[in-house]
């Protein structure tokens, strides 16, 4: 096997690591991109190249991660991960776990976590590699990657819920969701919402969004079935989509270009959050990306114009 086809076949597994670490497609493809690049250039012939390359992309992302927590610092309004269609890397005897690691919602915790505890966490919890193997990865002591992992573990157990829901009843909800929400059926939707449900909104300040957060399931009810009957007759188009392993949807203009995914997060049989993705820097891996601010005027004109 040729060093440029060793790397092809861990390609996924890069990725999937380095998305795990940084909450971004773009950035997750930048550092398997720079990992290429070192390992083309390098004359090293190493044991394992699984583990060279891992460690490779779990330094590369650590560095990229430290820079972009100082750019979060200053974010305009609330910071989503990027929706992730499918995860390429695969293994079957572990994919619920993989997947689990992949939600919006563990992403969301992984923020919480130091960039050492997060790469640390990623390295050993989902992807199950030795502590050796993590040591070298992020240039500490096996003892101190222990203390790490044990760290991390203990704040994602703090944060998670205690009854996270069935797959199958999660995906028959959500389908519900999505047809109350087309049939502008507000009861309908207050039903099948946490009494403290929330919907956040991440346009970074490059696209129309939420001024706050909303809480409340008659707020949020009002407020999506408000939004998607404007975004209706603009001839906007949802289209269910399971997103970071979640059910989810992704809402196309009437020239098939990206509006906005929204992921729903499902606790004990209810959604608890809807989380809206506008900022089209988050959104170009899923396809063109729609002129949401013409789209928010164009709504506007409509509402002055309709008698």
């Amino acid at each position: 096997m040729t060093r440029t086809e060793e790397f092809e076949e861990l390609r996924p597994l890069l990725f999937a690591i380095a998305y795990r670490i940084l909450g971004s497609v773009s950035e997750a493809e930048d550092a398997v991109q720079e990992t290429w690049l070192r390992w083309d250039a390098t004359s090293t012939v190493p044991r394992s190249a699984k583990a060279y390359l891992a460690t490779t992309v779990t330094r590369i992302s650590l560095d990229m991660l430290r820079s972009a927590r100082v750019r979060r610092e200053t974010y305009t309004g609330p910071w989503l991960p990027e929706p992730l269609l499918t995860d390429s890397y695969e293994d079957p005897a572990r994919s619920a776990e993989l997947a689990d690691s992949l939600s919006t919602a563990a992403l969301l915790l992984l923020e919480r976590l130091s960039p050492l505890e997060r790469a640390v966490f990623v390295l050993r919890e989902v992807f199950t590699f030795g502590f050796p193997e993590i040591a070298a990865a992020v240039g500490r002591s096996e003892a101190a990657c222990r203390q790490l992992a044990v760290r991390a573990r203990r704040h994602m157990d703090e944060g998670r819920p205690r009854f996270e829901a069935d797959r199958k009843e999660r995906d028959a909800l959500a389908r519900r969701f999505f047809d109350a929400l087309k049939e502008g059926d507000v009861d309908g939707l207050r039903q099948l919402l946490a009494a403290d449900a929330q919907m956040v909104g991440d346009g970074g300040g490059k696209a129309p969004q939420l001024a706050r957060t909303v809480v409340g399931d008659d707020h949020v009810a009002r407020l999506m079935t408000s939004l998607f009957s404007t975004l209706a007759s603009l001839d906007v188009t949802l289209e269910p989509h399971a997103l970071n392993g979640q059910p989810g949807a992704i809402l196309r203009d009437r020239d098939g270009k990206v509006v906005t995914t929204w992921t729903l997060d499902i606790v004990e049989g209810r959604v608890q959050s809807i989380l809206s993705v506008t900022n089209p820097d988050k959104l170009g891996h899923l396809g063109p990306v729609a002129d949401a601010w013409a789209l928010n005027r164009e709504a506007h004109q409509a509402r002055r114009t309709t008698p």
